[in-house]
């Protein structure tokens, strides 16, 4: 298995939201986008698992109920801009189930549903060294295009040494995403206050297996 690695807070973030870190792993990115049929049954079975009510009272659970703190801290409604595994579990309610998105998507979210830690994943040749959190700077784009929408200044980021590569639990840059060809892949997951770290690197663990299983 690949190294689980702490990404940087910058100081100014850590101070004002403790508890906030980041980790990442890398690995090789799968051959088939397409994810295979024990993949796709292992989210059927999970979908079972978030049915009804468990899907309505999961926001009460220690893990979910933590990041819903978070959200509130950095301004944001939980209940509007609901935090990623909520997301996806409305989204199970609304179509009877997980739908299968691709080999890599859908082992991002397998690490998700198991531990309720939100993994997003990065073309790893995109990247310019370790990963950490900072607040955007006047000026910055989530993306490298011409078309890449601007960054609010102080909007948290994921980013490296040259750039933002990610809304904090939000959307991956565009074309910094995996994508067809990418070999090596850097998957990531955010933990906030409240969030055990052994949660966080199971989370890892089992989106890696399902990649490479």
């Amino acid at each position: 298995m690949s190294a689980v690695h702490t990404g940087w807070v910058d100081d100014g973030v850590a101070h004002e939201l403790p508890g906030l870190q980041l980790a990442w792993v890398d690995a090789d990115a799968p051959a088939e986008g397409r994810s295979p049929a024990w993949l796709r049954e292992r989210l059927r079975g999970l979908a079972d698992r978030y049915s009804g009510a468990r899907a309505v009272t999961m926001r009460r659970e220690p893990v979910p109920a933590a990041y819903r703190a978070f959200s509130r801290h950095v301004g944001l409604d939980p209940d509007v801009d609901r935090p990623p595994v909520e997301a996806v579990v409305v989204e199970r309610l609304m179509h009877g189930g997980f739908r299968s998105r691709g080999r890599v998507e859908d082992a991002l979210l397998v690490g998700a549903l198991e531990t309720g830690v939100p993994l997003w994943a990065l073309d790893a040749s995109r990247v310019d060294g370790p990963l950490g959190v900072r607040a955007a700077r006047d000026g910055e784009r989530l993306g490298e295009g011409e078309l890449a929408p601007d960054l609010p200044p102080g909007r948290l980021v994921v980013a490296d040494a040259r750039r933002p590569l990610a809304i904090l639990l939000g959307a991956v840059a565009e074309g910094d995403g995996p994508a067809p060809g990418a070999r090596r892949l850097r998957v990531f997951a955010v933990r906030v206050a409240g969030v055990p770290a052994v949660h966080v690197e199971e989370a890892l663990w089992a989106s890696l297996e399902a990649l490479q299983a």
